[in-house]
C-alpha cells in the first residue's frame, strides 16, 4: 500500500516537472522576443538622439556663422567710422594748421610790406630841406642820406614858458671857455643845413667888439649874452666875462624865440614823445642833450646832441 502512494507521489511529481519545462521553454521566446523589444528600444532612443544632436549642433553653427558675420560688420563698420573720425580729424587739423601758417605769413608779410613802405617814404637826403608839415623836398647834399622817419608830422605851435631867472647849475653845470674849440664829429656831419656846425669855433671877444658887429642881434639869457647869426644863437664869449652858458655851440633859432624858449619848446615836445623826463627850465644841459641824441638817433639825424634845423623839423616845429 505504502508503495503505491510512493508511485502515485513520484508519477505526480514527474508530472509537474514536465508541465513546468514545457511551460519554461513556452516562456523562453516570448521572453527573448520581450529582451529583443527592449534592446531595439534603446537603439532607437539613442538614434533619435544622435539625430537631435545633429541637428541642434548645426542650427548652433548656423546661429555662430550668422553671429560671427554680424560682429565682423559691425567690427568693420566701428573701424570705417574711426578711420573717416580720423581721417576727418585729420584733414581739420592739417587745414587748421595750413591756415593758421598762411595768416602768419601774410600778417608777417604785410608787416615787412609796411615797414618798407614806411622805410621807403622817411628816406630823405641829410640835409634836405623839410617844409612845416614835415614834408622832405628835394634838396641835395653832399653827404650821406637820413635814415630815419620823415613821414608827416603835426606841427608844433610854439609857447611860451616862464623860466626861472636864475639856472640850476647842478641839473646844467657851467661850460668853460676854449679858445678856438669846435664841435667834436661835426666835421661828419654833411650837408648844408650842418655847415654853420662845421665852422663854427669859439671866440672870446669884448663887448664894444659884440655891439659893433651883431647890434640889435644880441639878446641875454640867464644874464648872458647870445648872438643871432644865419637862423642860429650862439654865445658871445667874453661879452660878459662871468656869463653862463651850458653848452658852447649854436642853438636853432626857432621863431626868432630867445634861447631857453627855444630849448623850453623842444624839451617839451620830447617830453611828450618820451624821450626827455625832466623838467622844463630852458637849460641844454647832460639830460637834454642826452634826451635830444636819443631822438636823433632813432629818427636817422646826426647825433649833435644840440638843437639843429633838422632835428626841430622832424620835431614838426619849423
Amino acid at each position: 500500500m505504502r508503495i503505491l502512494v510512493v508511485l502515485i507521489c513520484s508519477l505526480a511529481l514527474v508530472s509537474v516537472a514536465v508541465g513546468a519545462k514545457k511551460e519554461e521553454k513556452k516562456s523562453q521566446p516570448t521572453k527573448q522576443a520581450q529582451t529583443a523589444q527592449r534592446a531595439a528600444e534603446p537603439t532607437r532612443a539613442t538614434g533619435g538622439g544622435g539625430s537631435g544632436k545633429k541637428a541642434s549642433t548645426a542650427t548652433h553653427q548656423v546661429q555662430n556663422n550668422r553671429n560671427g558675420r554680424a560682429a565682423i560688420a559691425a567690427s568693420n563698420a566701428q573701424k570705417g567710422k574711426k578711420n573717416q573720425t580720423s581721417t576727418a580729424m585729420n584733414q581739420g587739423q592739417k587745414g587748421k594748421k595750413a591756415q593758421t601758417s598762411n595768416a602768419a605769413y601774410q600778417a608777417q608779410k604785410a608787416k615787412k610790406n609796411q615797414s618798407l613802405n614806411q622805410a621807403q617814404t622817411g628816406k630823405a637826403a641829410r640835409g634836405g630841406e623839410v617844409t612845416q608839415r614835415g614834408k622832405a623836398t628835394a634838396a641835395t647834399t653832399t653827404g650821406k642820406t637820413a635814415k630815419g622817419k620823415t613821414a608827416q608830422v603835426k606841427p608844433v605851435k610854439p609857447q611860451h614858458f616862464n623860466l626861472a631867472k636864475q639856472p640850476n647849475t647842478a641839473k646844467a653845470p657851467r661850460v668853460k671857455f676854449q679858445q678856438g674849440r669846435r664841435i667834436a664829429g661835426s666835421q661828419n656831419w654833411q650837408g648844408q643845413q650842418y655847415t654853420v656846425f662845421r665852422n663854427y669855433k669859439s671866440e672870446w671877444h669884448d663887448q664894444n667888439w659884440w655891439r659893433g658887429h651883431y647890434r640889435n642881434n644880441i639878446t641875454f639869457v640867464f644874464g648872458a649874452p647870445y648872438y643871432w647869426n644865419a637862423g642860429y644863437w650862439f654865445p658871445a664869449w667874453g661879452y660878459n666875462p662871468n656869463a653862463y652858458y651850458a653848452w658852447d655851440g649854436p642853438i636853432y633859432a626857432y621863431n626868432r624865440l630867445p634861447p631857453d624858449q627855444v630849448i623850453a619848446n623842444v624839451q617839451a615836445a620830447l617830453q611828450q614823445q618820451g624821450y626827455y623826463r625832466g623838467e622844463v627850465d630852458g637849460l641844454i644841459g647832460p639830460l637834454t642833450r642826452g634826451a635830444i641824441a636819443d631822438y636823433q638817433r632813432n629818427h636817422g639825424l646826426y647825433t649833435t646832441s644840440t638843437i639843429d634845423q633838422p632835428t626841430l623839423q622832424s620835431l614838426g616845429m619849423t
